[in-house]
């Protein structure tokens, strides 16, 4: 049994999303009951519950709230259940060590989901059906293999609207046939990846690219009058401008990662600690631009799937260490060829990272490899044809 989950688009009225924002405003204020419930019980030193705080969302609906009666009760559930959810994740981190505060009352337009799980939802055609909203054109652009367990409805900040779908597959997973190959995977700034197969992808840098266009359009709102028609238009270009990039990223990334996890049985990869890396104040927009960690989790997620493994590394040596007889050739971080003077070998360095990579997850701490040409692909190869061309 596994779960899969589906995200489509969706065209409501203008009548059906007026009804949604009203739904996601009351869920807002049912969290801000439920949180203040809980901080009263606190100072009063009652102990409570989550089933205590369930139990006074009916109380609310009869006395201080009836309008919440205008939500489906699946989705009242929800809420109490993120707020418990926030509680013992704050909880989590304080055991950690880390410094935390306590939960925040939510402001007006905080609220952008509704979450129907288990029922309260029904597809019909090309019409989601739920409870207490009514009809909403849905574009299924792919089919749905098994059964929906929950629809979780998200309003964006360019005003889309999409339905995410939980599915549950009763089937088993239909592995891809094994390839007989591993591959080690060397992420940066300048080139986004080199493999130990001598692939080496360009850095699409969407960010910087669309910098310029951002930095318009957030000087341009930046001149609206609060609370104008105007803003509210300026601030729908700007969230569109983000949403562009977001998905352009995402777009190579997914097509990327799909190429490893179809054609490499074991991708070995750095266990990098990237928000540790991007501490460095010269390096940490290019390193959040590239999302690694997205690529490492689409990488996890995609080979999973497919009966593949991918398997991290620990990142210590494989810079300075050289592939081909495994002594420690230091280098400074500008420096991106790796000569070694005990053997000779000269490559780039990181096609010699990548070696190390994979020779550490096979364990073979080095060895002469055949000397290859690294086939530089540019990233909108990707973005184009789907996936890098390997290397003849």
């Amino acid at each position: 049994m596994a779960w899969r989950s589906y995200q489509f688009r969706l065209y409501p009225s203008k009548t059906i999303q007026k009804k949604l924002n009203e739904q996601m405003e009351l869920c807002r204020q049912l969290y801000n009951q439920l949180l203040e419930e809980l901080d009263k019980a606190r100072r009063e030193g009652r102990k409570i519950t989550q089933r205590d705080t369930q139990a006074l969302i009916a109380e609310l609906k009869k006395t201080e709230n009836p309008e919440l009666s205008n939500v489906y009760s699946k989705v009242l559930q929800m809420v109490n259940y993120q707020l418990w959810s926030n509680i013992k994740a704050l909880s989590q981190l304080k055991q950690n060590g880390k410094k935390t505060g306590r939960l925040r009352f939510k402001g007006a337009g905080w609220y952008k989901t509704l979450n129907f799980n288990q029922s309260g939802f029904r597809i019909a055609g090309n019409k989601l059906i739920l409870s207490k909203v009514g009809e909403i054109p849905i574009k299924t652009h792919r089919p749905i293999e098994g059964q929906i367990k929950g629809v979780i409805i998200k309003r964006e900040k360019s005003g889309k609207w999409f339905a995410n779908l939980q599915v549950e597959k009763n089937k088993e997973p239909q592995f891809l046939p094994s390839m007989g190959r591993a591959v080690g995977i060397d992420v940066g700034v300048k080139h986004f990846l080199t493999d130990s197969d001598g692939r080496q992808v360009e850095n699409p840098r969407f960010y910087e690219k669309t910098l310029e266009r951002i930095r318009v359009l957030q000087r341009k709102l930046s001149k609206k009058r609060r609370g104008s028609e105007n803003r509210e238009k300026a601030r729908i270009r700007l969230a569109c401008a983000y949403e562009m990039l977001v998905n352009q990223r995402d777009d190579f990334l997914h097509k990327l990662s799909r190429f490893y996890a179809n054609n490499y049985d074991t991708v070995f990869v750095e266990d990098l600690r990237i928000q540790s890396l991007a501490r460095n104040r010269n390096l940490a927009q290019k390193i959040l631009d590239a999302s690694w960690g997205k690529f490492f989790q689409f990488l996890s997620y995609k080979a999973e799937s497919a009966g593949r493994m991918v398997a991290r590394r620990k990142p210590g040596g494989t810079t300075q260490n050289c592939s081909n007889c495994g002594r420690k050739v230091p280098k400074a971080l500008d420096e991106r060829t790796h000569r070694c003077p005990y053997c000779g070998i000269e490559r780039d360095r990181d096609y010699n990272a990548s070696l190390n990579i994979l020779y550490s997850g096979l364990g073979r701490p080095g060895e002469p490899a055949e000397i290859r040409p690294l086939q530089v692909i540019p990233a909108s190869l990707i973005v184009e044809a789907g996936s890098p061309i390997p290397p003849g």
